[in-house]
């Protein structure tokens, strides 16, 4: 009998593979961890060379969607935040990269930069990419669950270096996100993956995307459950908050339940639904010309 892993990995590795770093992986040296016997295979750890895998769709419509998958920066959940999101996306017509990026405890130099230097490298290959693949370079926007929700967050709201600039993003999505690192509010694991067990208050203080949001942040799309015991709906309170207050566009979405890490979600229950309306977001801030997406 086939399982669902089977299933998902049969869909993962029909997207095609593209290394962010073919010429040499920057950062220091990757360094193997042990992991679980009987480990998910759609819950990928140890990454040396980080990829996307590019889902094309039958019936393009131009738009280019980076998804950004969780597993509170120790794993990166390919199913249900991966090959199920671009199975939804590209049936919409989107061409969809879900990004799989290094982890801070895989041996690399500057564990806190490696995932967001992934990222940016990703956004750029997109831009790269676009003309290859038919895609609007002006027609990017990204997609992040639980602690790649603050991955796509902290992309969206951290000036790029010298590759990159996220001001090319159309727009953020952030669904039950890792926002804040508060003992209260936030995630203990993704924290202590990302930052280590004593960060410096300036260490916390730049990895929260809520204290950099700016008049040059994308719109901001916001799903979560508030009986979310993993991630409080207060991380997207908090984001939101701060959308608010640099007058940024921003639709948020709150639902009675569903848990955490629900991915698609139970189409039986309100969240299930979440897809649908952030599709319809998508095409009514793409309608809209960029001064009037950008207006307070």
């Amino acid at each position: 009998m086939v399982t669902a892993e089977q299933l998902a990995l049969e869909a993962w590795c029909r997207g095609e593979q593209v290394f962010l770093w073919p010429d040499g992986v920057p950062g220091g040296a990757f360094a193997a961890q042990a992991v679980p016997d009987g480990w998910p295979q759609t819950q990928i750890r140890n990454t040396a060379q980080p990829y996307v895998r590019v889902f094309r769709s039958a019936s393009p419509n131009g738009r280019s969607l980076l998804v950004i998958p969780g597993g509170a920066y120790t794993f990166v959940s390919i199913a249900n935040e991966g090959v199920d999101i671009a199975r939804s996306m590209t049936a919409k017509g989107y061409t969809v990269f879900v990004l799989v990026h290094r982890l801070p405890c895989e041996g690399w130099d500057y564990p806190s930069k490696v995932a967001l230097q992934d990222a940016r490298r990703a956004l750029a290959l997109i831009g790269e990419m676009s003309a290859a693949l038919g895609t609007d370079a002006t027609q990017v926007h990204v997609l992040g669950f639980s602690a790649g929700g603050h991955l796509a967050a902290s992309l969206a709201t951290r000036p790029g270096d010298e590759t990159t600039d996220a001001s090319s993003l159309r727009s953020m999505a952030l669904i039950y996100p890792v926002i804040s690192h508060e003992k209260r509010i936030g995630n203990a694991l993704s924290t202590q993956s990302l930052l280590g067990d004593d960060p410096s208050a300036d260490m916390i203080a730049l990895h929260s995307p809520a204290q950099h949001v700016s008049a040059d942040t994308p719109p901001g799309f916001f799903v979560h459950a508030l009986d979310d015991a993993d991630v409080p709906s207060e991380n997207s309170l908090l984001m939101v908050g701060a959308m608010q207050a640099a007058g940024r566009p921003v639709d948020l979405h709150l639902f009675e339940t569903g848990g955490h890490g629900f991915g698609l979600g139970d189409p039986h229950l309100p969240v299930g639904h979440w897809i649908e309306l952030y599709c319809a977001w998508l095409d009514r801030n793409d309608d809209k010309p960029k001064s009037a997406r950008d207006a307070r």
